[in-house]
């Protein structure tokens, strides 16, 4: 059958074919950074995968997410169960989303126009931006108090000039900045770098406490047998507002995950590295988190929640600046791949022929100082119960939506040149906008932004994300039952793609592929 074949399939990984890239490249829907990754691009090993996860976990909002539940009431025990459950639930849609990402090597916004459609993705890339410019700015205001400790250790002077946090911040939000527009060769090769050191210095601070709770006469059984300090009655309150606050952490991952995965060589690596590399370290840093909070408790007489406080409270110079530079490194690398490249990729996708991602990185800076991050670390509970416990009731139904429309309305097939069609095509629905999917996400997030305002509704707030992503994937389920137009048969796929296996094209049937 002679006619121009769109995308080719190689052992499972599809890729636009030159006539399909020929095809799309003048559309204003495409630009070299949303294009779908070529597969010889598809470089990302499961340590890659697994080291990226090592990165973005072993960071300071973990840390102080961990010690934010000691402090709020939970055992140490408790806190360390609740942020392992919430990780294990999120990383559900984590692996389901990324399959795409991996099969198609389409990005997360591209990965939108599935469901939302070719201008409605822009809703829910910009609700993810929105959050991953908050989450900047937070990162690079940490980093920030960080360098300010050691400056102000090196120069005692320093810590005596108002200014010089604001430098400090402005530093590091430049070294960040700058780290991500040169793109994603870079990051990867700090996340590689980044994560044994990471881990060294995590340990490092573990000994510390339990050296430092040693010399004032008290032992480790001391921090351990601490008990649960929460009132009568609320328990259940404080853990699953706890929950949502967990799964509601890496949330925005869980969307925008297509964003890496499109980097893995197959669906084993990028499955691997990250039942690797998420609840595990999760686990673990939060156990370290919860014990050194416990320790502060000890030597201080308070929980200490703010890892950069304790730093700074460290008598010892040189335990000190080596403290603040692992916090250094590990905003670093969280802060980039977590945040930055998601937000950036959101931004580009408004005009992808104007905004590039170089200078959607520029954007997103931008937006990071303007959400005032010192704001929203000002206490424990406006971090996990104001910031974490809102955005994640926004997120949950979108989780659901991506899911039910590529398992269950089209059975993980994707035309990934109408992807970017600017004349139409199976992804433009009624005038670029898919309503069902707006409807479904409303349906999905009414109740628990409800509970926000409403007691007798807090329960559905307490556990908004599950109760979220649960009724919105029904909903989107149901709404699009009779709709077929978008469906991408599987005969329509064969007749639109080569198969190549092991280097030769293969035959279905009377369609020559």
């Amino acid at each position: 059958m002679n006619i121009d074949k769109k995308q080719k399939s190689i052992n499972g990984l599809f890729e636009l074919t030159t006539a399909g890239t020929e095809a799309i490249k003048e559309s204003r829907y495409y630009n070299e950074d949303l294009a779908a990754t070529k597969v010889k691009g598809r470089t990302w090993n499961t340590y890659h995968i697994a080291a990226l996860w090592i990165g973005m976990c072993v960071c300071i909002p973990t840390y102080m997410l961990a010690s934010g539940l000691l402090s709020a009431g939970l055992s140490w025990w408790q806190a360390v169960l609740n942020i392992a459950l919430g990780n294990l639930i999120v990383l559900i849609p984590m692996q389901l989303n990324s399959h795409a990402g991996t099969k198609y090597g389409i990005p997360f916004p591209v990965f939108a126009r599935l469901s939302f459609g070719m201008k409605g993705s822009n809703i829910a890339a910009m609700a993810r931006a929105l959050i991953g410019a908050g989450w900047f700015g937070i990162q690079c205001w940490i980093g920030g108090q960080a360098i300010n400790i050691v400056l102000a250790i090196i120069f005692p002077q320093w810590a005596n000039w108002a200014t010089g946090i604001w430098i400090s911040f402005i530093g590091f939000w430049a070294l960040n900045v700058w780290i991500s527009y040169k793109g994603p060769e870079a990051i990867k090769f700090m996340e590689a770098w980044g994560a044994p050191i990471l881990g060294l210095l995590s340990l490092a601070l573990m000994i510390w406490a339990v050296v430092s709770v040693n010399a004032e006469g008290k032992t480790v059984a001391d921090i351990l047998n601490m008990p649960a300090s929460y009132a009568p009655g609320s328990f259940w309150k404080i853990f699953l507002g706890g929950l949502t606050a967990n799964i509601a952490f890496w949330s925005t991952l869980s969307l925008n995950i297509p964003d890496f995965s499109r980097f893995a060589r197959s669906q084993k690596d990028q499955f691997l590295g990250q039942l690797l590399g998420l609840p595990t370290t999760m686990a673990v840093f939060a156990f370290i988190g919860v014990f050194v909070t416990g320790a502060t408790k000890v030597l201080f007489g308070e929980f200490l929640w703010d890892p950069v406080v304790v730093i700074g409270k460290i008598n010892t110079p040189i335990a000190a600046i080596l403290g603040a530079v692992g916090i250094v490194i590990a905003t670093l690398t969280t802060n980039i791949a977590a945040n930055v490249v998601a937000t950036s990729n959101d931004i580009s996708n408004l005009n992808p022929r104007l905004i590039s991602f170089k200078k959607a990185t520029l954007i997103t800076g931008a937006a990071g100082i303007a959400i005032m991050p010192w704001k929203l670390l000002a206490s424990a509970g406006a971090y996990i119960f104001g910031w974490l416990g809102t955005y994640g009731l926004l997120l949950g139904p979108l989780a659901g939506i991506f899911i039910a429309d590529y398992y269950i309305y089209r059975k993980r097939r994707v035309d990934v040149c109408d992807l970017f069609n600017e004349k139409g095509g199976r992804y433009w629905y009624n005038n670029g906008f898919n309503i069902k999917a707006i409807y479904a996400w409303v349906i999905g997030a009414i109740f628990p932004v409800l509970g926000k305002f409403i007691p007798e509704l807090s329960f559905f707030t307490d556990s908004g994300w599950i109760v979220g992503f649960l009724v919105a994937m029904v909903a989107y389920t149901l709404l699009m039952k009779t709709y077929t137009k978008s469906i991408l048969s599987e005969e329509e796929e064969k007749f639109i793609t080569e198969f190549e296996v092991n280097g030769k094209i293969v035959n279905f049937g009377d369609v020559t592929v």
